[in-house]
Protein backbone atom coordinates (compact mmCIF):
# COMPACT_ATOMS: atom_id res chain seq x y z
CA UNK A 1 0.00 0.00 0.00
CA UNK A 2 1.77 3.41 -0.74
CA UNK A 3 2.97 5.57 1.94
CA UNK A 4 5.77 8.02 2.94
CA UNK A 5 8.90 6.35 4.10
CA UNK A 6 9.42 8.87 7.37
CA UNK A 7 12.50 7.56 8.07
CA UNK A 8 14.35 9.52 5.25
CA UNK A 9 14.79 12.62 6.48
CA UNK A 10 12.84 14.07 3.82
CA UNK A 11 9.55 16.72 4.54
CA UNK A 12 6.49 14.78 5.33
CA UNK A 13 4.60 17.81 4.76
CA UNK A 14 5.82 18.57 1.23
CA UNK A 15 2.34 19.38 -0.38
CA UNK A 16 4.00 17.57 -3.43
CA UNK A 17 5.05 14.50 -1.88
CA UNK A 18 1.30 13.85 0.07
CA UNK A 19 0.09 13.98 -3.28
CA UNK A 20 2.47 11.75 -4.60
CA UNK A 21 0.75 9.05 -2.19
CA UNK A 22 -2.49 10.09 -2.54
CA UNK A 23 -2.45 9.39 -6.63
CA UNK A 24 -0.88 6.46 -6.17
CA UNK A 25 -3.77 5.74 -3.73
CA UNK A 26 -6.38 6.10 -6.31
CA UNK A 27 -5.06 3.56 -8.11
CA UNK A 28 -4.36 0.88 -5.12
CA UNK A 29 -8.51 1.89 -4.34
CA UNK A 30 -9.24 1.20 -7.95
CA UNK A 31 -7.95 -2.41 -8.25
CA UNK A 32 -9.58 -3.65 -4.71
CA UNK A 33 -12.92 -2.50 -6.39
CA UNK A 34 -11.98 -4.33 -8.89
CA UNK A 35 -10.98 -7.59 -7.53
CA UNK A 36 -14.16 -6.75 -4.93
CA UNK A 37 -16.40 -6.44 -7.59
CA UNK A 38 -15.92 -10.10 -9.04
CA UNK A 39 -17.52 -11.61 -6.20
CA UNK A 40 -21.70 -11.21 -5.18
CA UNK A 41 -22.68 -8.89 -2.33
CA UNK A 42 -22.55 -11.45 0.62
CA UNK A 43 -24.25 -9.46 2.80
CA UNK A 44 -24.17 -12.36 5.33
CA UNK A 45 -20.86 -11.21 6.08
CA UNK A 46 -21.82 -7.64 7.36
CA UNK A 47 -24.56 -8.72 9.86
CA UNK A 48 -23.63 -9.35 13.26
CA UNK A 49 -24.11 -13.02 14.64
CA UNK A 50 -24.45 -14.17 11.45
CA UNK A 51 -22.34 -17.01 12.18
CA UNK A 52 -23.11 -19.22 14.09
CA UNK A 53 -19.15 -20.63 14.16
CA UNK A 54 -18.16 -17.09 15.56
CA UNK A 55 -20.44 -17.01 18.15
CA UNK A 56 -19.67 -19.97 19.62
CA UNK A 57 -16.02 -18.90 19.73
CA UNK A 58 -17.50 -15.57 22.03
CA UNK A 59 -17.53 -13.23 19.05
CA UNK A 60 -20.69 -11.50 18.79
CA UNK A 61 -20.33 -9.30 15.68
CA UNK A 62 -19.58 -9.47 11.92
CA UNK A 63 -17.82 -11.84 9.40
CA UNK A 64 -15.59 -8.83 8.43
CA UNK A 65 -15.50 -7.38 12.02
CA UNK A 66 -13.64 -10.36 13.52
CA UNK A 67 -11.58 -10.25 9.72
CA UNK A 68 -10.48 -6.98 10.18
CA UNK A 69 -9.82 -8.03 14.40
CA UNK A 70 -8.19 -11.06 13.90
CA UNK A 71 -5.67 -9.57 10.68
CA UNK A 72 -4.83 -6.14 12.54
CA UNK A 73 -4.12 -8.00 15.46
CA UNK A 74 -1.59 -10.45 13.75
CA UNK A 75 -0.55 -7.50 12.43
CA UNK A 76 -0.01 -5.32 15.46
CA UNK A 77 1.80 -8.38 17.07
CA UNK A 78 4.51 -8.78 14.24
CA UNK A 79 4.00 -4.94 13.30
CA UNK A 80 7.93 -5.34 11.19
CA UNK A 81 5.57 -7.40 8.78
CA UNK A 82 3.36 -5.93 6.17
CA UNK A 83 -0.39 -6.50 6.28
CA UNK A 84 0.07 -8.17 2.84
CA UNK A 85 1.66 -10.98 4.25
CA UNK A 86 -1.47 -11.84 6.05
CA UNK A 87 -3.84 -11.06 3.23
CA UNK A 88 -1.72 -13.18 0.76
CA UNK A 89 -0.37 -16.54 2.99
CA UNK A 90 -3.23 -18.62 2.12
CA UNK A 91 -5.58 -18.70 5.14
CA UNK A 92 -6.97 -15.63 4.61
CA UNK A 93 -7.91 -16.38 0.80
CA UNK A 94 -10.07 -19.08 2.07
CA UNK A 95 -13.77 -19.51 1.24
CA UNK A 96 -14.34 -20.37 5.17
CA UNK A 97 -17.59 -21.66 5.17
CA UNK A 98 -17.02 -24.75 7.91
CA UNK A 99 -16.51 -24.25 11.37
CA UNK A 100 -13.10 -25.97 11.24
CA UNK A 101 -11.78 -23.61 8.57
CA UNK A 102 -12.87 -20.43 11.38
CA UNK A 103 -11.66 -22.28 14.03
CA UNK A 104 -8.20 -23.47 12.40
CA UNK A 105 -7.52 -19.69 11.37
CA UNK A 106 -8.61 -18.50 14.90
CA UNK A 107 -6.46 -20.39 16.65
CA UNK A 108 -3.13 -19.57 13.86
CA UNK A 109 -3.58 -15.61 14.38
CA UNK A 110 -4.28 -16.25 17.98
CA UNK A 111 -1.26 -18.25 18.69
CA UNK A 112 0.79 -16.11 16.39
CA UNK A 113 0.18 -12.90 18.41
CA UNK A 114 -0.24 -14.63 22.26
CA UNK A 115 2.49 -16.93 21.85
CA UNK A 116 4.83 -13.64 21.62
CA UNK A 117 2.86 -11.57 23.68
CA UNK A 118 2.01 -11.19 27.90
CA UNK A 119 0.31 -7.95 27.58
CA UNK A 120 -1.80 -5.91 25.52
CA UNK A 121 -2.11 -2.22 24.80
CA UNK A 122 -3.03 0.36 22.08
CA UNK A 123 -1.47 0.17 18.86
CA UNK A 124 0.52 3.97 19.74
CA UNK A 125 4.02 3.04 17.72
CA UNK A 126 2.29 2.39 14.38
CA UNK A 127 2.96 4.75 11.01
CA UNK A 128 1.97 7.83 11.59
CA UNK A 129 -0.41 7.33 8.55
CA UNK A 130 -1.72 4.06 9.97
CA UNK A 131 -5.29 3.87 11.62
CA UNK A 132 -6.43 0.30 12.66
CA UNK A 133 -10.42 -0.06 12.80
CA UNK A 134 -10.34 -2.70 16.00
CA UNK A 135 -8.60 -1.54 19.77
CA UNK A 136 -6.96 -3.27 21.80
CA UNK A 137 -3.93 -4.64 19.76
CA UNK A 138 -1.15 -6.63 21.18
CA UNK A 139 2.22 -4.16 21.78
CA UNK A 140 4.85 -5.15 18.60
CA UNK A 141 7.06 -7.60 19.35
CA UNK A 142 10.13 -5.52 18.12
CA UNK A 143 11.60 -2.11 19.34
CA UNK A 144 9.03 0.14 17.74
CA UNK A 145 10.54 3.04 15.03
CA UNK A 146 10.73 6.27 16.43
CA UNK A 147 8.94 8.01 14.48
CA UNK A 148 9.47 11.78 13.96
CA UNK A 149 6.59 14.38 15.62
CA UNK A 150 4.98 14.99 12.38
CA UNK A 151 1.09 15.85 13.43
CA UNK A 152 -0.39 17.40 16.40
CA UNK A 153 -1.94 14.99 19.09
CA UNK A 154 -5.44 14.04 18.21
CA UNK A 155 -7.79 11.71 17.99
CA UNK A 156 -9.38 11.97 15.03
CA UNK A 157 -10.15 8.81 13.84
CA UNK A 158 -12.97 8.37 11.10
CA UNK A 159 -12.97 4.72 10.85
CA UNK A 160 -16.46 4.12 11.91
CA UNK A 161 -17.84 6.23 9.55
CA UNK A 162 -15.74 4.51 6.55
CA UNK A 163 -16.55 1.30 7.71
CA UNK A 164 -20.41 2.36 7.47
CA UNK A 165 -20.41 3.51 4.02
CA UNK A 166 -18.10 1.13 2.69
CA UNK A 167 -20.26 -1.72 3.57
CA UNK A 168 -23.52 -0.01 3.42
CA UNK A 169 -22.77 1.76 0.07
CA UNK A 170 -20.56 1.23 -2.19
CA UNK A 171 -19.92 -2.51 -1.45
CA UNK A 172 -23.79 -3.44 -2.63
CA UNK A 173 -23.82 -0.93 -5.71
CA UNK A 174 -19.59 -2.23 -7.17
CA UNK A 175 -20.89 -5.82 -6.71
CA UNK A 176 -24.49 -5.71 -8.19
CA UNK A 177 -22.95 -6.75 -12.06
CA UNK A 178 -21.43 -10.09 -9.70
CA UNK A 179 -25.15 -10.28 -7.91
CA UNK A 180 -27.25 -10.53 -11.08
CA UNK A 181 -24.79 -13.03 -12.69
CA UNK A 182 -25.31 -15.38 -9.79
CA UNK A 183 -29.00 -15.36 -9.47
CA UNK A 184 -29.16 -16.22 -13.47
CA UNK A 185 -26.83 -19.14 -13.19
CA UNK A 186 -28.82 -20.06 -9.68
CA UNK A 187 -32.24 -19.12 -11.64
CA UNK A 188 -30.89 -21.61 -14.65
CA UNK A 189 -30.41 -24.54 -12.05
CA UNK A 190 -33.73 -23.86 -10.86
CA UNK A 191 -32.61 -21.91 -7.65
CA UNK A 192 -35.68 -19.07 -7.27
CA UNK A 193 -36.58 -16.48 -4.80
CA UNK A 194 -34.80 -15.04 -1.81
CA UNK A 195 -32.35 -18.02 -2.70
CA UNK A 196 -30.78 -17.02 -5.91
CA UNK A 197 -29.28 -13.71 -4.45
CA UNK A 198 -26.38 -12.56 -3.47
CA UNK A 199 -24.58 -14.97 -1.78
CA UNK A 200 -21.63 -16.94 -3.18
CA UNK A 201 -20.24 -18.69 -0.44
CA UNK A 202 -16.67 -16.79 -0.83
CA UNK A 203 -16.25 -15.16 2.43
CA UNK A 204 -12.95 -15.67 3.09
CA UNK A 205 -11.99 -13.90 -0.49
CA UNK A 206 -14.75 -11.10 -0.01
CA UNK A 207 -13.59 -10.69 3.44
CA UNK A 208 -9.88 -10.09 2.64
CA UNK A 209 -10.55 -7.58 -0.35
CA UNK A 210 -12.82 -5.88 2.08
CA UNK A 211 -10.12 -5.13 4.68
CA UNK A 212 -7.34 -3.95 1.38
CA UNK A 213 -10.29 -1.62 0.34
CA UNK A 214 -11.45 -0.51 4.04
CA UNK A 215 -7.31 0.11 4.91
CA UNK A 216 -6.89 1.85 1.55
CA UNK A 217 -9.64 4.29 2.24
CA UNK A 218 -8.93 5.10 5.75
CA UNK A 219 -5.37 5.51 4.80
CA UNK A 220 -6.72 8.45 2.31
CA UNK A 221 -8.85 10.04 3.92
CA UNK A 222 -6.30 10.30 7.05
CA UNK A 223 -3.63 11.73 5.03
CA UNK A 224 -6.18 14.89 5.53
CA UNK A 225 -4.34 15.97 8.74
CA UNK A 226 -1.12 16.03 6.98
CA UNK A 227 -2.39 18.28 4.08
CA UNK A 228 -3.97 20.65 7.42
CA UNK A 229 -0.46 20.66 9.08
CA UNK A 230 1.37 21.82 6.11
CA UNK A 231 -1.36 24.42 4.86
CA UNK A 232 -1.51 25.58 9.12
CA UNK A 233 2.72 25.78 9.13
CA UNK A 234 2.38 27.77 6.50
CA UNK A 235 0.02 30.03 7.15
CA UNK A 236 -0.91 29.64 11.04
CA UNK A 237 -2.38 32.85 11.40
CA UNK A 238 -4.80 32.30 8.81
CA UNK A 239 -6.50 29.67 10.81
CA UNK A 240 -6.30 30.43 14.48
CA UNK A 241 -8.71 32.82 14.47
CA UNK A 242 -11.41 30.31 12.77
CA UNK A 243 -9.66 27.48 15.39
CA UNK A 244 -10.53 29.74 18.04
CA UNK A 245 -14.24 30.31 17.23
CA UNK A 246 -14.73 27.49 15.93
CA UNK A 247 -15.86 28.39 12.52
CA UNK A 248 -15.66 25.10 10.26
CA UNK A 249 -16.83 26.20 7.14
CA UNK A 250 -14.02 29.15 7.36
CA UNK A 251 -11.78 26.91 7.83
CA UNK A 252 -12.66 23.94 5.34
CA UNK A 253 -12.65 26.93 2.72
CA UNK A 254 -8.91 27.49 4.06
CA UNK A 255 -8.18 24.27 2.56
CA UNK A 256 -10.25 23.45 -0.06
CA UNK A 257 -9.61 24.31 -3.58
CA UNK A 258 -12.65 23.24 -6.07
CA UNK A 259 -10.65 22.97 -9.30
CA UNK A 260 -8.49 20.53 -7.72
CA UNK A 261 -11.28 18.16 -6.60
CA UNK A 262 -12.63 18.61 -10.09
CA UNK A 263 -9.36 17.05 -11.51
CA UNK A 264 -9.09 14.40 -9.01
CA UNK A 265 -12.46 12.70 -10.57
CA UNK A 266 -11.81 13.43 -14.04
CA UNK A 267 -8.51 11.55 -13.32
CA UNK A 268 -10.31 9.05 -11.40
CA UNK A 269 -12.62 8.68 -14.27
CA UNK A 270 -9.89 8.39 -16.75
CA UNK A 271 -8.23 5.40 -14.51
CA UNK A 272 -11.35 3.50 -13.40
CA UNK A 273 -12.50 3.04 -17.08
CA UNK A 274 -8.96 2.48 -18.36
CA UNK A 275 -8.01 -0.48 -15.54
CA UNK A 276 -11.50 -1.99 -15.63
CA UNK A 277 -10.87 -3.04 -19.16
CA UNK A 278 -8.99 -6.16 -20.50
CA UNK A 279 -6.37 -5.19 -22.84
CA UNK A 280 -6.13 -7.61 -25.62
CA UNK A 281 -2.52 -8.98 -26.58
CA UNK A 282 -1.07 -6.52 -29.03
CA UNK A 283 -1.92 -4.20 -26.16
CA UNK A 284 -4.95 -2.39 -27.29
CA UNK A 285 -8.36 -2.11 -25.67
CA UNK A 286 -10.99 -4.40 -27.45
CA UNK A 287 -13.74 -2.07 -29.51
CA UNK A 288 -17.05 -2.71 -29.13
CA UNK A 289 -19.64 -2.01 -32.28
CA UNK A 290 -16.71 -0.40 -33.86
CA UNK A 291 -16.11 2.37 -31.13
CA UNK A 292 -13.40 2.51 -28.63
CA UNK A 293 -14.74 1.18 -25.20
CA UNK A 294 -15.69 4.09 -22.22
CA UNK A 295 -17.87 4.78 -19.69
CA UNK A 296 -21.55 2.68 -20.98
CA UNK A 297 -19.61 1.11 -23.70
CA UNK A 298 -17.84 -1.81 -22.57
CA UNK A 299 -20.69 -3.79 -21.45
CA UNK A 300 -17.99 -6.27 -19.72
CA UNK A 301 -16.14 -3.31 -18.03
CA UNK A 302 -14.65 -4.98 -14.38
CA UNK A 303 -16.42 -2.41 -12.75
CA UNK A 304 -19.25 0.63 -12.38
CA UNK A 305 -16.82 3.32 -13.22
CA UNK A 306 -19.73 5.79 -11.68
CA UNK A 307 -19.80 3.85 -8.74
CA UNK A 308 -15.93 4.48 -7.95
CA UNK A 309 -15.99 8.42 -8.84
CA UNK A 310 -19.23 8.47 -6.89
CA UNK A 311 -17.01 6.88 -3.63
CA UNK A 312 -14.89 9.75 -3.87
CA UNK A 313 -17.07 12.44 -4.69
CA UNK A 314 -20.02 11.07 -2.44
CA UNK A 315 -18.05 9.86 0.64
CA UNK A 316 -14.09 10.41 0.37
CA UNK A 317 -13.56 13.72 -0.13
CA UNK A 318 -16.41 14.94 1.90
CA UNK A 319 -15.03 12.94 5.02
CA UNK A 320 -11.75 13.54 4.07
CA UNK A 321 -12.45 17.63 4.75
CA UNK A 322 -14.23 16.61 8.21
CA UNK A 323 -11.06 14.84 9.68
CA UNK A 324 -8.97 17.96 7.88
CA UNK A 325 -11.33 20.23 9.72
CA UNK A 326 -11.40 18.20 13.09
CA UNK A 327 -7.78 18.06 13.31
CA UNK A 328 -7.51 21.91 12.70
CA UNK A 329 -10.18 22.51 15.50
CA UNK A 330 -7.81 20.75 17.59
CA UNK A 331 -4.48 22.03 16.74
CA UNK A 332 -3.96 24.50 19.52
CA UNK A 333 -4.83 21.87 22.47
CA UNK A 334 -1.95 21.82 24.81
CA UNK A 335 -0.26 25.09 23.67
CA UNK A 336 0.09 28.10 26.09
CA UNK A 337 -1.60 31.53 25.29
CA UNK A 338 1.87 32.73 24.35
CA UNK A 339 2.46 30.05 21.95
CA UNK A 340 -0.66 31.06 20.28
CA UNK A 341 -0.16 34.41 19.99
CA UNK A 342 3.35 34.23 18.29
CA UNK A 343 1.87 31.59 16.13
CA UNK A 344 -1.13 33.96 14.89
CA UNK A 345 1.71 36.35 13.91
CA UNK A 346 3.08 34.43 11.48
CA UNK A 347 1.19 34.84 8.52
CA UNK A 348 2.21 33.98 4.57
CA UNK A 349 3.37 36.78 2.46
Amino acid sequence: MPSLNFMTGEDPLSLDRIRSVLIRLEDTIIFSLIERAQFAHNPRIYQRGAFKELVDLGFEGSWLEWFLKETESFHGALSSIHLEFVLTSGLATTTFSESSKIHQVSCFLELAASSILTKKSPLSTSSPDEYPFTTDLPSPVLQPLNFPSILHPNKVNANASIFSFYTNAIVPRITRRATLALSAKKRANGITGSEEFEDDGNYGSAATLDVEVLQSISKRVHYGKFVSESKFQANPGAFIPHIQTRNREALEALITKPEVEQRLLRRLDKKATTYAQDIAADGEAPAYNGLSPGKGVNASSKIDVDGVVDLYESYIIPLTKEVEVDYLLNRLEGLSQEEIDKLAQLTSS
